[in-house]
């Protein structure tokens, strides 16, 4: 159990935080969570407290190559845009915030395991181990601002994150559900290409 508390990090709302979470960066001072909704034509996802009460929602245009999403708070009030460069081997993304900010989520290649998205425009980095479904987000002094762990086997595509920052909230909301995307859109290009690869032979 000690092992797989170490690399897979995940936990439901109402559980505590994760211990070698705790014993590297501290208690967090907010956790939020994600769920999917499920046959949604939308792509909705719904961020909840630790009461599960909704606090941020995104919802995707369908049929968009550019991925284009919209989150928002409890109020309905827009946080930010989201949409993806198409024909971009870097998984590239564009986020404009509510307040006319503008930065950009771009995956390294050539890592095997380990899984380096850089935030041009922050500074920031999202670090993470794509065997444990564990994401690590830096400023840019390399101090922590909020841990990220999926959920194995989840029909409803749920994560946890820890925020060490409370100050970043929205910057770690939106960064989270951009996550979700390219992770969803990595998974369908490798369904995709063994779908290929069997018809092929």
């Amino acid at each position: 159990m000690g092992f797989l508390s170490n690399v897979h990090r995940y936990r439901e709302a109402g559980e505590e935080a994760n211990a070698n979470n705790v014993e590297r960066f501290g208690m967090p001072v907010k956790s939020l969570f994600t769920s999917t909704k499920l046959l949604s034509l939308h792509h909705h996802i719904d961020i909840t407290d630790a009461n599960e009460n909704i606090v941020y929602q995104s919802e995707s245009r369908i049929l968009s190559l550019r991925d284009r999403t919209d989150v928002t708070d409890r109020r309905g009030e827009l946080v930010a845009h989201v949409e993806r460069k198409i024909l971009s081997l870097h998984e590239r993304h564009y986020v404009t915030m509510a307040d006319g900010r503008e930065f950009e989520l771009t995956n390294e290649l050539l890592h095997v395991i380990n899984d380096i998205t850089n935030i041009v425009g922050l500074g920031w980095q999202l670090r993470g181990n794509i065997l444990g479904l564990n994401f690590e987000l830096y400023d840019s002094n390399g101090d922590i601002i909020a841990l990220i762990s999926q959920k194995m086997l989840s029909l409803h595509d749920k994560y946890c994150i820890d925020i060490y920052k409370p100050e970043y909230e929205k910057e770690v909301v939106v960064i989270l559900i951009t996550l979700q995307h390219m992770m969803r859109d990595r998974a369908n290009s490798s369904s995709a290409g063994s779908s290929s690869s069997s018809s092929s032979g």
